[in-house]
């Protein structure tokens, strides 16, 4: 065959190195060589593996076989790795010997060895190129990942710092939210998957329900559930946990929420107004259920319950919750009456907030200068020492009040009117009255004190209106078991698909609405609920009842950890009364948003 002009004798083919490097890795593998030609080239080119789609020399159709897709050979490194790997890929050329044109096919394909292997001695770097030439490095069909051949040969020279260290940290999982013993009137849950199977019960479902509620039976279900919609238990236990029990029970009038519900009360028939016998009765039958309610709270037969009157609302919660050893009660929002009555009737209190911003005014002022601020160092009466502390900051006291011998001194008494009595006395209580209907007036109550004001409630006027749209009718008890004189209701739930905007496409999203006086351990129940069906991934957001989100706050100082208390027979989940057993962490707020992605929790408050 007559050579053509200008042809090179060094000068090797593509077919020729294709060819010669298919020949070395089949004498590697142990495999006899066949004889070359379009048939060979299908066979296996490296141990073990079948290239897919390989396109033969000349341009032509792809053959059709297993494995991955073979690169272009006559591409560069420049223009075929993407600009992450070119920093593995060895940028310079091998030095020419007897080496270069032996191993020149191999380097062509096989550069991953580091950038440092320059600083290594001849021995080694011969001894780091037969590791090379037997570690070789493919690339897939993005060409964009590597993928070792020998695993068996892991020579740190070859790993780079990304490879050593872990791709990604995983974030923490948390399992659980704070708990909020806030009053909610609106929950709003939304899901890529459907949330029908939350309304329109069979009667079946929503009899078991309301039984397993009454006996306090729950149902363990799985961590996923591939149909929910068929799954009955589910349905069952989600109506058990959508009951609640009321004391008084209108049904032509929404009891809840009581504060600034008068346009709710407007137009509808109040026979009580204006019959006296009739609002005796009430009161009577309202006292029989806020005693039994204390008596079953004591006897940690009742968790918590709720007291929501025309102007306020007081939360009472059993021994062992919240961290607290004992019972206790908090009052939010209160007003100077309201506390000097309680201080009458020898009602112990403090104001947790109150105290909490005087500690740390007294800290900021020790740390400032080395004097001692005045005030009280351990009051029980937040409001006493409230009107001492303010009244001490403008410098009217009782001492100042009595001499004012100092203008005498200085010979400006004629010149300087003295403040009397009345304007000293009117400027105290002005500072008190200041907290009035705000959260920094909630009240905790505690201990023995508890029971001193259930009686309080009871024969106090205040709680009832005396006039206007509520006239006459008793505060609102709320309660998550039964008690006497209570009537069983339901939160209301509404499930609707709707179409979710998401950059330039539509999604369709599941909501499911639940309206009413949401307790705090409905709000968890419901929750744990969802995280099966929804296959851990929803998001909520929270409508909270305003009067009752400082209910939140720390006020205990004795906990449950020295003195445990067992409230297993309470009627309530045991992961609901697992988490109300936890302090809260939310301070004077409340959780406006809870999002779970993977099963992970996210809030907002």
């Amino acid at each position: 065959m007559s050579q053509p002009a200008g042809y090179s004798p060094s000068f090797k083919r593509p077919a020729d190195i294709m060819r010669k490097r298919w020949r070395r890795s089949r004498s590697d593998a142990g495999v006899p060589s066949s004889p070359s030609g379009p048939e060979s080239a299908g066979s296996p080119g490296r141990s073990g593996s079948s290239p897919a789609c390989v396109r033969p020399f000349s341009p032509g159709p792809l053959f059709s076989r297993g494995g991955t897709k073979r690169r272009n050979p006559f591409s560069s490194i420049e223009n075929t790795y993407s600009p992450k790997k070119k920093i593995h890929i060895l940028n310079e050329d091998a030095k020419p010997g007897d080496d270069r044109e032996e191993d020149a096919s191999t380097k062509r394909e096989c550069r991953g060895v580091s950038s440092f292997s320059a600083s290594l001695t001849e021995a080694e770097r011969h001894e780091h190129r037969e590791v090379s030439s037997r570690k070789c490095l493919t690339v897939s069909e993005d060409d964009s990942l590597f993928e070792e051949e020998d695993e068996d040969v892991k020579s740190p020279l070859l790993k780079s710092p990304q490879a050593i260290a872990p791709a990604s940290i995983a974030p923490p999982v948390c399992t659980e939210y704070p708990a909020d013993w806030s009053l909610k009137t609106r929950l709003l849950f939304t899901s890529p998957l459907p949330l029908s199977w939350a309304e329109q019960p069979k009667a079946q479902e929503e009899a078991l329900g309301l039984s397993q509620h009454c006996r306090a039976q729950f149902t363990t279900l799985p961590h996923s559930l591939q149909d929910p919609r068929s799954c009955s238990e589910l349905r069952c236990a989600f109506q058990q946990c959508l009951v609640y029990w009321q004391h008084p029970s209108l049904p032509w009038i929404s009891l809840f929420p009581r504060i600034n519900a008068e346009r709710r009360f407007t137009g509808k028939s109040t026979p009580w107004a204006q019959n006296a016998s009739l609002q005796q009765s009430l009161m009577s039958e309202w006292s029989v259920s806020l005693s039994s309610l204390y008596s079953l709270l004591k006897a940690r037969q009742c968790p918590y319950f709720y007291l929501c009157s025309y102007q306020f609302t007081v939360l009472f919660r059993a021994a062992g919750l919240g961290e607290s050893s004992t019972i206790t009660a908090l009052i939010s929002p209160t007003t100077r009456g309201l506390r000097e009555a309680m201080k009458a009737e020898g009602i112990e209190f403090s104001l947790p907030l109150v105290e909490e911003r005087r500690k740390s005014k007294d800290q900021q002022n020790l740390d400032g200068q080395d004097g001692k601020s005045e005030g009280c160092s351990e009051p029980t009466e937040g409001a006493a020492c409230q009107e001492e502390d303010e009244g001490g900051e403008d410098g009217y006291n009782d001492d100042e009040d009595s001499s004012f011998s100092w203008l005498k001194e200085m010979g400006i008494e004629d010149k300087i009117k003295k403040p009397d009595s009345i304007s000293i006395q009117l400027r105290k209580e002005s500072r008190t009255v200041s907290l009035d209907h705000k959260p920094e007036s909630v009240v905790c109550v505690e201990g023995p004190h508890t029971f001193t004001l259930i009686n309080f409630l009871i024969n106090c006027k205040s709680v009832v209106a005396a006039a206007g749209s509520q006239a006459g009718l008793p505060p609102t008890l709320l309660a998550p078991i039964a008690f006497r004189g209570a009537t069983m209701h339901t939160l209301k739930a509404r499930s609707v698909n709707v179409k979710s905007q998401v950059g330039s496409t539509f999604q369709n999203i599941s909501s499911l609405e639940i309206t009413g006086p949401i307790l705090p351990s409905s709000l968890h129940t419901i929750t744990t609920l969802l995280r099966p069906a929804q296959k851990g991934n929803y998001s909520a957001t929270l409508y909270t009842h305003a009067p009752t989100a400082v209910m939140n706050i720390s006020t205990t100082k004795q906990h449950s950890a020295n003195c445990p208390v067992d409230v297993s027979g309470c009627g309530l989940h045991p992961a609901s009364l697992q988490q109300l057993q936890q302090p809260s962490s939310l301070g004077k707020t409340a959780l406006t948003h809870i999002s779970l992605n993977n099963y992970s929790y996210t809030w907002k408050n």
